[in-house]
């Protein structure tokens, strides 16, 4: 008996610290971003998070089956016109398994930003996301600024004044 008390005390811990590591890790504003090299969707070559440092950037993780992704990325896309080009980016992480989905999505709902392809799910780990959509607003310095959870219409207004307010700071 002790030993079957023992074992189920070890799973139930495992367990605990597996599914509450995502949550521990979750990276929040003040955390430096960290850097990452990704291949863009549909293409061989690669995009670095640093290649952006100088601007601020508004970092998105989407997938195709996301709903409030869909509603998002072509208000993100005109948001991203309202700033200076040398000044503020958007990046996309596409975090679907099959990679032909999110092509097939932005054929339909074209954008002028960078969308990497991360298909095992490294980044999500990395950043700690715990929820789809998020986006994570980053300084110039690479320091996130602001973090995302979700999206809905109404968000555009709150996510428009976090970057002017970083693209307004130099």
């Amino acid at each position: 008996m002790t030993t079957s008390r023992t074992r189920l005390l070890r799973l139930s811990l495992l367990f605990l610290l597996l599914h509450a590591a995502p949550s521990a890790l979750a990276l929040e504003a003040g955390d430096k971003a960290p850097e990452f090299e990704a291949p863009l969707l549909g293409s061989e070559r690669t995009l670095k998070l640093k290649g952006q440092r100088g601007k601020v950037v508004y970092l998105d993780f989407w997938a195709s089956w996301c709903d409030p992704c869909q509603t998002a990325i072509p208000l993100i896309e005109k948001l991203r016109g309202e700033f200076p080009k040398d000044q503020f980016a958007v990046l996309a992480v596409n975090v679907d398994k099959d990679t032909k989905k999110a092509t097939k999505f932005l054929q339909k709902t074209p954008v002028g930003y960078p969308s990497v392809s991360d298909p095992r799910g490294k980044l999500p780990r990395l950043f700690g996301l715990e929820t789809m959509p998020t986006s994570y607003l980053i300084d110039r310095n690479g320091v996130i600024r602001y973090v995302h959870k979700g999206f809905r219409v109404e968000d555009i207004a709150v996510l428009r004044a976090q970057i002017a307010k970083l693209v307004a700071s130099k």
